[in-house]
Parts: structure tokens; C-alpha cells; sequence
């Protein structure tokens, strides 16, 4: 109604102009009836006004702005033509609010001209020549998106998923196996006929390539409240995810966290302060590396409505949280963060880029050393459309993405879909590995701490660990690097395995469901660890430096183990003399020996040997037994 008030304003002396009295009387009843607040009246009297005299320009804008709030656009649209097509400069903002209503309506190229137009002829609105800049820009692209579609063939998950209620924002374990989704249905009250709506969050099993029947996650973690627009840890063991107007909550909807032990859900918590706060908080996405939590929130210094932050989880706590900036928050909404496996690529839905209309979806990568991020990538038509599109997540293989959408067909108004990405937006291709930590010597299951460094730089990429009552884990790490696994439990020697597609000391190579089963020797006598991230050149004992990592880890073994002496154990294959196999294997343990006093171990507690390829674990007929046979060993005496 602004802008109602600003034309009555701005026309009462231009109607001196006008030549027909019955039109002008007309048009002032009309003001008049909307003064009182008598829409409906003033718009009869105003369209009787324009029949009379169709030339009574201060008549077609009032009922163009009247149109256009009260969402008749096609109405809005043919009065500001009116205005404009007859006198250019009459009102000059006529010709934006043409372009906008072009603009939603797929005319795109009149929408251009109108921007052109206003831009041409007003000189006074700095802020609204930047609305026009970005509308040109904006028709533009939805013309080139529309022009040139992006492959999109969505698929209904079927029956198992999706239901005659809404589902919508899917999560997604690392394995593809479970996917939970919040579902919104009608509750019937306990204490009258009236119904409402609720919300609450949905797990699914794939078996045999096929979603099973998605049944309610029990209580406490769903209540008789709205639960939803979650997110879970890669091994499906930790969930984060959005409650509003609870008792315990600190704002309208809060963030919190339940972790799954065994087949039982624990009691949710909620996160608290500094991640939740007064505002809206909700909507989060959990790294790969087990530390960083990505969610929305209008909290106070934003950029715009709903923004994306991330806290980080050191020390104990959770840090204060950080906005992800002006790289992709903008004036606008920016809401579903989605962090991928390879913990580089960033989906998330805004109305504040350029885009085809509503919330579009986009795509962001991190810049090198983590600085920013690179311009979002518009996902393209018709993945989006002139609706709504949120709550995109993409799968560990980077082939396959997941999201909800209202297109015919459906069970629901709201059922989730999967389609294949097109290949320029795909993250990095992530591996899943998978498998079971047990004792080995009871093969019971061990509750242990899984650590995943990348070898190239020495930093750590990915946090897990193993189930206490199953042992199992799952990771997924990206694909062409090289990697050690670190895996630790109280009362237990560490276990070292290398990961790599590509390199010659590889240890364990992937086989078809990437399963890694892993056994832990308790600290006694006699007990035996391969140093598997000891790395020298060919037929040398000099230790590369993408060895420090594990050695530091042995160091702090021995450390946390004072009366621990052990043998250190050089193996090679049968490349080359039985003697000179010896030799190179001694002076290998006899450097790692060396490494060790120099951090301060005492000498007295360690030896070392050469084995030469006397004592091989695996055939020496290919490069993968090879690689296994050329190792470190540490031996408890």
C-alpha cells in the first residue's frame, strides 16, 4: 500500500491536465474510496475512470500499483503498459515494476528493454538502478538456461520413501544404504476432533537396489514437537537436526545432536550456545572430517535473511560460528547447505544469486587453502525452475543426486527424487570404506578411534570411529590420493594401513565393496604392529618425510607406555640377493631406530633387525604381495 499512498501524492496536481471531467471525477471518487480502504470500490471506480478516458494515465498506475499488491499481475502488467507505452517518462518507476512482472512472467527480452528503459530514464535511484543492472543480468541468464538445458531425468524413489504426505530433505550415509528425511503429515489431536500438522524424521534401508518402507525414528529423538531437516554422520552413528519450540530450546528452532549406539538412539541434546542462540537455527550439514557443522540461521551479522554459517568442534566445544560470507550469502536467503564427502563442494538453494526464479540451487567450491569460496554455479534449467528448489544432496560416488519436488506424478504433493548429476556439477568422487574393528585375539568388537591423514601433506581429512557394539565403521575419502589409517583403542597397539590408487607401497588395495576388516593386538608380549606409512626410496633406508606422521604416532606410543621395550623389524621382498635384502632391511629399521632416539625415546628400549625376505605375509609373484612384503615392523619383547 506504499506505493498506493506515494502515487495519490504525486497525481492530484497532474489532473489539472486532464480533458475529460467524467473520467476525472471518476478517478477522484476512486482515490477517495481507497483512502476509506474501500478496495474493491476504488478499483470499479478506477476502471470505469479508463473506459471513460483512456488516456487518464494517473487512473491506469493507481490500479497498477493496486494489481500489483494484491498479486494480480497479469492485471498490473497491462495498466504500468498502458502508462508507459503512452508517455515514457510519466512515472519512470512504472517501468521497473513492468520489468519484474515481465520478468516472472518468461518475457524476458521485453523485461531487458523495460530495465533498459528505467536505466535510461531516471537519474535519481541509485539503489533501484541496481535492481535493473541485476534484472538484465538475470534475463539474460534465464534465457541462455532455458536455451540450453542441462541433462534431468528425475526418478521417483517410490513407494518406500515417499508417501500421500510430504518428504522432503533427504540425508544420506556414506555406504548409500540409509537415507533419513523428514516427513510432514497430519497429527490428529489427543483431545479434540482438530487436526495438525507435524513433522518428524523417517529412516529408509536399500536393499537389493530397492528403498525399503520408511518407518518413524523411535522416541526420544522424534517427539510429539516437529523434528526434521536433519543431516547424519557418514556411519550413519551421529545425527544433527532441527527442533522448534521445544522446552529446552534457546530460540524458535534450535540445532541438536543424538548419537545412535548399537541399534538404540540416545536422547537428543540440544547443541546450545554459541552454535543456537535467540534466532532461527536449523538446516545443518556435518563434514567428513567429523569436526565442522555447516547450518543456516538469521541470527545477527548476516548478510541478508537466512544466512550459512559453520562451527568447528575443538577442544571439547563447539567455536564460535563463523558466516561463510559474501562468496555465498547474499541481501537474499540462502538456506540447505549440503557439504559433500569430498568436503570441498558446497550445495545449498538461494534466491539471492541469479537464478531461474524462487530458491534455484547452486554449487560452490572451496577455494585453495580453504580461503572462501568460488562463485556459485547456478545447477541450470531445468534442475531449476521458476519454483522453489532447496534441499539438494549428492551421493558418496558423485554420480547421483536427491532432492524433493512437487512435479506431477508423484504420491505426495512433496516426494523425494534421484537423477544423475551432469558431469561439470560433480564433486570430487569419494570412495566409501568400510568394515569391522575387533580384537585380535578374542575377535571381539572394539570401540576404537579412527584417524584418516592425507600422506601428501601430513593433514588429517576425516574422523570416525567404530561401533562398541558392532565394531563396524564407514568412511569415504576422495578418490587419487594416498592415505593412512590410524586406528586406536585404549589398551591396544595402534593399527597403520595405507590407502592409495596409485602408489607402489600400497598395502591394501580396494576391492569391489571397498571392505577393510581390522584387528587390533592388545599391549603384551609379543604382540606385533606393520608400520604400513614408513616410506623410502627404492632400494634405500633413507626416510621420506611423509613418514613423520606415522613415526610420531610410534613416539607417542612409546610415550603413553613408559615400560614398553620393543624390537623394530625390517622386511623386504625377494627383489634382488637374499644379503643385500638383509642389509637394506636393517639399515630401514636401524633408521627408524634413529628417528625414535632422536624424540627422546630411550635407546635402551629398542633394538632393531633385519629380516631381509626371510619372513614374507603375502606371495611375491605380484606387486601387490611385493608391496606387503616391504614393511617395518614393531614387536613388543
Amino acid at each position: 500500500m506504499k506505493r498506493l499512498v506515494v502515487i495519490i501524492l504525486l497525481t492530484v496536481p497532474i489532473l489539472a491536465l486532464a480533458q475529460h471531467s467524467k473520467a476525472v471525477k471518476l478517478y477522484e471518487r476512486g482515490q477517495a474510496a481507497l483512502s476509506r480502504g474501500n478496495g474493491d470500490e476504488a478499483v470499479r471506480l478506477l476502471r470505469q475512470a479508463v473506459e471513460a478516458d483512456s488516456t487518464l494515465l494517473e487512473a491506469h498506475l493507481m490500479l497498477a500499483e493496486w494489481y500489483l499488491d494484491t498479486r494480480h499481475d497479469s492485471e498490473a502488467m497491462m495498466h504500468y503498459l498502458s502508462v508507459t507505452r503512452q508517455n515514457a517518462t510519466f512515472h519512470t518507476p512504472a517501468w521497473i515494476e513492468l520489468a519484474n512482472l515481465q520478468l516472472a512472467a518468461g518475457d524476458y527480452s521485453s523485461a531487458a528493454n523495460s530495465y533498459r528503459q528505467f536505466l535510461l530514464l531516471d537519474k535519481r535511484s541509485p539503489k533501484r538502478h541496481s535492481e535493473a543492472e541485476k534484472g538484465i543480468e538475470t534475463a539474460r541468464f534465464r534465457q541462455e538456461a532455458i536455451a540450453n538445458p542441462v541433462p534431468f531425468n528425475p526418478v521417483n524413489l517410490g513407494q518406500g520413501i515417499n508417501s500421500s504426505d510430504d518428504e522432503y530433505l533427504p540425508a544420506l550415509t556414506v555406504d548409500g544404504e540409509t537415507m533419513v528425511f523428514t516427513r510432514r503429515f497430519a497429527r490428529r489431536a489427543t483431545t479434540t476432533a482438530n487436526t495438525r500438522e507435524e513433522e518428524d524424521i523417517y529412516c529408509s534401508s536399500l536393499k537389493e537396489n530397492r528403498w525399503q518402507k520408511a518407518s518413524p525414528l523411535p522416541s526420544p529423538l522424534n517427539s510429539t514437537d516437529n523434528e526434521g531437516a536433519e543431516c547424519i554422520s557418514q556411519d550413519g552413528r551421529i545425527m544433527f537436526f532441527t527442533a522448534c519450540e521445544r522446552q529446552d530450546g534457546g530460540g524458535r528452532c534450535d540445532l541438536y545432536m543424538c548419537i545412535r549406539r548399537g541399534d538404540t538412539w540416545g536422547r537428543p541434546r540440544n547443541l546450545g550456545m554459541p552454535v543456537n542462540s535467540g534466532a532461527w537455527e536449523g538446516q545443518p550439514s556435518f563434514s567428513i572430517d567429523g569436526k565442522t557443522l555447516y547450518f543456516v540461521s538469521n541470527r545477527k551479522g548476516g548478510y541478508g535473511g537466512m544466512d550459512i554459517w559453520k562451527s568447528t568442534f575443538a577442544d571439547g566445544r563447539w567455536t564460535e560460528p563463523e558466516n561463510l560470507g559474501p562468496d555465498i550469502n547474499t541481501p537474499g536467503n540462502e538456506m540447505s547447505p549440503f557439504i559433500h564427502y569430498d568436503d570441498q563442494t558446497l550445495y545449498f538453494a538461494s534466491d539471492g544469486h541469479i537464478g531461474m526464479g524462487g530458491m534455484d540451487i547452486f554449487v560452490a567450491r572451496k577455494k585453495e587453502l580453504g580461503k572462501g569460496w568460488t562463485t556459485p554455479v547456478n545447477l541450470g534449467y531445468p534442475i531449476n525452475t521458476s519454483s522453489d528448489e532447496t534441499g539438494l544432496i549428492v551421493d558418496a560416488t558423485a554420480q547421483t543426486a536427491y532432492f524433493a519436488s512437487d512435479r506431477e506424478g508423484g504420491f505426495g504433493k512433496l516426494d523425494i527424487y534421484s537423477f544423475a548429476l551432469p558431469d561439470a556439477l560433480r564433486p570430487i568422487p569419494t570412495i566409501c570404506y568400510k568394515g569391522t574393528v575387533t580384537d585380535a585375539v578374542s575377535g571381539t568388537p572394539v570401540n576404537s578411534d579412527i584417524r584418516i591423514v592425507d600422506l601428501a601433506d601430513g593433514n588429517t581429512v576425516a574422523n570416525t570411529s567404530s561401533d562398541a557394539s558392532s565394531g563396524q565403521y564407514a568412511i569415504s575419502l576422495p578418490t587419487g590420493r594416498s592415505y593412512a589409517f590410524h586406528v586406536n583403542a585404549k589398551g591396544y597397539l595402534f593399527h597403520s594401513l595405507n590407502v592409495s590408487e596409485q602408489s607402489d607401497n600400497q598395502a591394501i588395495r580396494q576391492s569391489d565393496n571397498h571392505t577393510i576388516d581390522i584387528t587390533l593386538n592388545p599391549i603384551a608380549s609379543g604382540s606385533r604392529i606393520a608400520l604400513r606409512n614408513i616410506f623410502f626410496e627404492t632400494g634405500k633406508a633413507e626416510l621420506l618425510p611423509r613418514s613423520h606422521y606415522e613415526l610420531d604416532r610410534l613416539v607417542e606410543l612409546l610415550q603413553n607406555n613408559p615400560t614398553l621395550s620393543v624390537e623394530l623389524g625390517g622386511h623386504t621382498d625377494n627383489t634382488g640377493t637374499a644379503e643385500a635384502n638383509k642389509k637394506l632391511s636393517e639399515a630401514r629399521a636401524k633408521a627408524v631406530y634413529g628417528y625414535l632416539v632422536s624424540n627422546s625415546i630411550v635407546a635402551s628400549r629398542l633394538s632393531f633387525q633385519g629380516y631381509g625376505e626371510s619372513r614374507p605375509v603375502a606371495t611375491n609373484d605380484t606387486p601387490e604381495g611385493r608391496a606387503e612384503n616391504r614393511r617395518v615392523e614393531m614387536t613388543i619383547k
